[in-house]
């Protein structure tokens, strides 16, 4: 489908604007952005005609690409305040990249229906869990054993690699069902985040080789360049930003505005699985 350069004007846009936003969620709640990435490059692949086939695959790799430059700059802000949990980092950094490359053989083999259903049953989880969590919602008052957090790391990445995501909404939710406090677990989340993205964005790499021949120029798999060019620089600029911001804005409303986001985003995915 050939695009009129108002549209592709319009598309960098939305894309650039996209890198904004992305880097103030990264300050704010830990998290890369995937999120709202994925989305946004999911119309911009389906107006330049990236087959359906592999399209969906292409957003989630090339998001991960996108949020490494990220989750660094944010996890290393955190880093500076000794706030991250050293614990839970060495107990979730093996099983979650595991769960990553789990996810990304999935990539090279399962249908794009199985990448767009995960994305809105975990988009919809975390938004119940913004727009609806209470300080009572709680697991237990200390972390559960090694094998349970062995299970949480794994999980994280699955969830992680499936969506396109840092994994930081996951690992913050989970930290704060066990009580543990919002700075920590943020911080938590943006450590974990580094090893998510990197083996992430190496596994669909390899895992979209195959696919050559249907992806876009210059992509390397399922990781599109010239997305990563757009977005990475802006949003890994903004991201310090975000910790600003937190201190002038209500956390509540920016947490009741992105809880509606990612409901109409797995809305958008659950009606395009729909034939």
């Amino acid at each position: 489908m050939a695009a009129s350069v108002g549209d592709l004007f319009g598309l960098v846009t939305v894309v650039l604007a996209a890198g904004v936003v992305t880097g103030l969620l990264a300050g704010l709640f830990g998290i890369g952005g995937g999120a709202v990435i994925v989305p946004v490059l999911y119309e911009v692949f389906r107006v330049i005609g990236v087959p359906e086939e592999v399209r969906m695959q292409l957003c989630i790799g090339t998001s991960l690409a996108i949020i490494v430059p990220t989750v660094l700059r944010s996890y290393r802000a955190h880093r500076a305040r000794e706030s991250a949990l050293p614990d839970v980092l060495r107990a979730w950094a093996v099983p979650a990249v595991i769960g990553v490359a789990a996810g990304s053989v999935a990539a090279a083999v399962a249908p794009a229906g199985l990448f767009k259903a995960a994305f809105a049953a975990i988009a919809a989880l975390i938004a119940a869990k913004l727009l609806f969590g209470r300080e009572g919602w709680v697991l237990g008052s200390e972390l559960p054993n090694r094998p349970a957090m062995t299970a949480y790391g794994f999980l994280i990445g699955v969830g992680s690699s499936l969506m396109g995501i840092a994994g930081g909404s996951l690992a913050t939710m989970v930290l704060t069902l066990y009580r543990k406090p919002i700075h920590q677990a943020v911080a938590t989340s943006a450590g974990l985040g580094v090893p998510i993205t990197i083996a992430g964005t190496v596994g669909y790499a390899l895992a979209g080789l195959r696919y050559q021949s249907q992806l876009p120029p210059l992509s390397i798999g399922f990781v599109s360049a010239i997305g990563f060019v757009m977005i990475a620089p802006v949003s890994s600029y903004v991201a310090p930003l975000g910790a600003r911001l937190a201190h002038a804005l209500s956390r509540r409303s920016l947490e009741i505005g992105f809880g509606l986001f990612l409901l109409l985003a797995a809305a958008r995915f659950l009606v395009s699985l729909v034939p």
